[in-house]
């Protein structure tokens, strides 16, 4: 059995070493939205190599205050996430955000990065 993403197949048994950062962005209610506009647009990332995909999601379990929305970005290895954390795009994008607010309507933000040690596919994929 085989699991095919982008260009890279992955033989059942294979040592990966795909990289998945998340970021935890909790917002007061009502601004859920605006945060999955700024991860859902077209941007430099969009195009790096080593990029897998780009998931936005929004927790349907919130408190009556706030809301919370997860973004998952999987990367093919700890080298193409490296590559994009030093590329000019990343490196320019962080210059032109340096010194401005976060918004008011953020409450907290949360980043991990998780080294994926196993990929179990379910009956649907072949």
């Amino acid at each position: 059995m085989q699991i095919r993403e982008k260009k890279r197949t992955v033989t059942k048994g294979e040592m990966i070493t795909l990289l998945i950062q998340t970021r935890t962005i909790v917002v007061q209610k009502g601004f859920a939205d605006q945060v999955v506009e700024r991860f859902t647009k077209e941007s430099p990332m969009d195009s790096m190599e080593g990029l897998l995909d780009k998931t936005v999601m929004v927790n349907k379990r919130n408190k009556e205050d706030q809301e919370e929305v997860m973004v998952m970005i999987r990367w093919e290895s700890v080298d193409a996430w490296k590559n994009w954390e030093k590329s000019d795009a990343h490196i320019q994008g962080h210059r032109e955000n340096k010194g401005k607010p976060v918004p008011e309507f953020v409450i907290s933000t949360t980043v991990n990065m998780y080294e994926v040690k196993s990929v179990k596919p379910g009956i649907g994929r072949s």
